[in-house]
């Protein structure tokens, strides 16, 4: 039997847990051990009215404008673990399990959008689906928007620290809801209608997967984490915390480890930039975070993004996955080549701590704001050069 996958967790912070006035936001995504993670980038675009676009398995009507993003995404799929927009706003996913069916058929998945989701959810000819809760995060709040088939519920976050894993966690702190949700949890006997209406209480499986009962684990270890740090938060210590390997956190034995990270600092002041950190590698306890902030001369971004195969990529064409392409990016296969080397590791850390000083610097007013433009991809060539 194929190993259980154990998935993601996702951190915020907002002040007064943050030292600063930013919100930090921290993401692993833990997938399947050899899948690729890339980081890219899209332009903000006009589309013309009725237009579509193409998703993992389906077509949907596109917006009108679509702001800039980064992103950062197992590299077969359209949609993506985490990433952010120009506008300041970042976002994450998990996987949960809750009453509702989620179909095998080829659907959005919750990496696409929450919205009727379904479809393979890996790069494998054996269907393994799941529901996605998501973690939206702001200048100035967070959202937790947790789904169950095509029904969601969401809370609202303006203060302190929280952590989500794979598991529902909104209770009875509802700030809005699908308006049918309570009208099907009535009618399937799930909940009576009398009292107060808990939401992970009514819809979490009545025997759930063993990869929950893990989730409940980390999800504890992680909040006590938050909890050490609260009202210290920072870049940094976000940073360890996703590093952190006694929690179960960081994730680098099994079929499952965490195949890239993120964080983000928000700035409360709207004059100053957000900044985002990307592995774009496996194992942060063994990668550097680079620094990327939106920027009028953002260019290609080949060294981190994947091959691209078009229509005749196995992931595109029926039927699915009967084959195996080479997915690894520039930055993929040198950090691939030096993994065991600790020394390199040491280095390239105050590499990373060099950065984090710049960026203080930064917010602090002390360093003007687009020198840090190409940051990241100085960081990225200069850990190339380096493993190699």
């Amino acid at each position: 039997m194929a190993e259980p996958p154990l998935s993601c967790d996702c951190f915020v912070s907002l002040p007064p847990g943050s030292r600063d006035d930013h919100v930090i936001f921290g993401k692993n995504s833990d997938r399947p051990r050899d899948e690729v993670q890339e980081v890219v980038f899209y332009p903000a675009a006009a589309h013309p009215p009725g237009s579509s676009v193409e998703c993992t398995y389906i077509q949907i009507p596109q917006a009108e404008h679509t702001h800039a993003v980064v992103l950062s995404r197992p590299a077969w799929l359209w949609g993506a673990e985490m990433g952010a927009n120009d506008q300041g706003v970042c976002v994450g996913n998990e996987a949960v399990w809750t009453r509702e069916p989620v179909s095998d058929g080829e659907a959005l998945l919750g990496m696409d959008l929450d919205h009727g989701q379904g479809g393979p959810c890996r790069e494998a000819q054996e269907p393994f689906s799941y529901p996605t809760p998501t973690c939206w995060w702001t200048r100035t709040e967070a959202w937790v928007l947790e789904t169950a088939g095509r029904l969601w519920v969401a809370q609202k976050v303006t203060a302190g620290v929280k952590n989500i894993s794979n598991q529902l966690t909104i209770g009875t702190e509802i700030s809005a809801e699908h308006p049918e949700l309570r009208s099907v949890a009535r009618s399937q006997g799930w909940w009576d209608g009398e009292g107060e209406f808990n939401f992970s209480q009514v819809f979490s499986p009545e025997n759930p997967p063993a990869r929950m009962e893990l989730a409940k684990q980390r999800y504890r270890g992680g909040t006590a984490l938050m909890k050490q740090h609260d009202g210290s938060v920072t870049a940094e210590v976000m940073m360890s915390i996703l590093r952190d390997k006694p929690s179960g956190i960081c994730m680098d034995s099994g079929g499952f480890c965490t195949t890239g990270s993120m964080v983000s600092v928000l700035p409360r002041d709207p004059g100053l930039p957000c900044i985002h950190f990307f592995t774009a590698t496996p194992d942060p306890s063994r990668s550097i975070f680079k620094p990327f902030v939106f920027s009028e001369r953002i260019g290609p971004m080949q060294r981190v993004a994947s091959p691209q195969y078009g229509p005749d990529d196995p992931a595109r064409r029926q039927p699915r996955f009967q084959s195996q392409v080479d997915r690894r990016h520039d930055l993929y296969k040198a950090h691939q080549g030096a993994l065991s080397n600790m020394d390199a590791s040491q280095i390239l850390r105050d590499l990373e701590s060099q950065c984090l000083v710049d960026i203080l610097a930064m917010l602090s007013g002390e360093l003007p704001g687009e020198e840090l433009g190409d940051l990241f991809f100085d960081c990225v060539d200069a850990e190339i050069k380096f493993y190699q």
